[in-house]
């Protein structure tokens, strides 16, 4: 997979922890069999940062940890019809991930595990609903976070 991750913490993110999500997002893209040339972006940031995303995207005025904004087709466009073969060898952008690095923190404190565990699973949960998983209905719930532990489990990042 194609990933493009961007810091702007100011040095609160560790080259080890940058290297994690890396990892983490790759081994996921294998689990999910996605094409070696699937793009997608993580930028890694703080509270206040993240604040102002989600008041100005979702209207709410506070801090989260994860925003996950998918690539979205805008359906305006005349369709292309070109080789199939072609059309395989074009990369597909899943979208863009923002999180907290302060809510990372926060909350492994506050659960009682390491700060790689938590930003291991949010970068993890933001890349399942960009591939389409979400958590409205208890069935699609319980396949998402089902999958996310069994990644998370098999990358070396247990609870």
């Amino acid at each position: 997979m194609d990933l493009t991750i961007y810091d702007e913490t100011d040095g609160q993110v560790s080259p080890a922890q940058l290297a994690l999500v890396r990892d983490v997002l790759q081994f996921a893209a294998r689990q999910l069999s996605l094409k070696d040339s699937t793009e997608m972006s993580v930028t890694i940031m703080t509270n206040p940062a993240i604040r102002k995303l989600n008041q100005q995207y979702r209207g709410v005025d506070r801090a989260t940890d994860v925003l996950s904004f998918a690539a979205e087709e805008s359906g305006d466009e005349t369709p292309i019809i070109m080789d199939p073969e072609l059309a395989a060898e074009l990369p597909e952008n899943l979208g863009d991930l923002f999180v907290s690095i302060d809510k990372v923190e926060e909350q492994a404190k506050f659960l009682g595990h390491s700060v790689d565990r938590e930003l291991g699973f949010l970068v993890v949960h933001g890349f399942l609903h960009l591939n389409g998983y979400d958590h409205e209905k208890p069935a699609d719930e319980q396949r998402m976070f089902d999958l996310q532990r069994e990644i998370l489990d098999e990358y070396g990042l247990q609870r």
